[in-house]
């Protein structure tokens, strides 16, 4: 599965749009992570713990939009975007989405 955020893949045309594709998960924060994060806090520097966690996450969500195209007959996803949104307290959804499309 080819992905990009332009439109369009360079030397490649669009066949088909098939239209949105969405994958999105929430994460919470971890009481062992939040503990690091509050040192981290007081002595500076980045917080690995979150880092890693959000990158997760972002994985995950590119993996369901993947999963979404697929379904839908898609080789290529362009104009892929990332959003992030707390859905409550230390609870945050990242979402990821773009146009699943069929290239020649």
């Amino acid at each position: 599965m080819i992905i990009s955020t332009s439109a369009q893949i360079e030397g490649k045309a669009i066949a088909k749009t098939i239209g949105m594709v969405k994958g999105n998960t929430i994460r919470a924060r971890h009481i062992g992570r939040d503990i690091m994060a509050g040192l981290r806090g007081i002595v500076g520097g980045e917080i690995s713990e979150y880092t890693k966690m959000m990158a997760q996450a972002r994985e995950e969500a590119i993996q369901r939009m993947v999963e979404d195209a697929e379904k839908q007959g898609a080789n290529a996803i362009v104009s892929m975007r990332f959003t992030t949104s707390m859905i409550m307290q230390n609870a945050s959804e990242i979402l990821a989405y773009g146009t699943a499309v069929v290239l020649k």
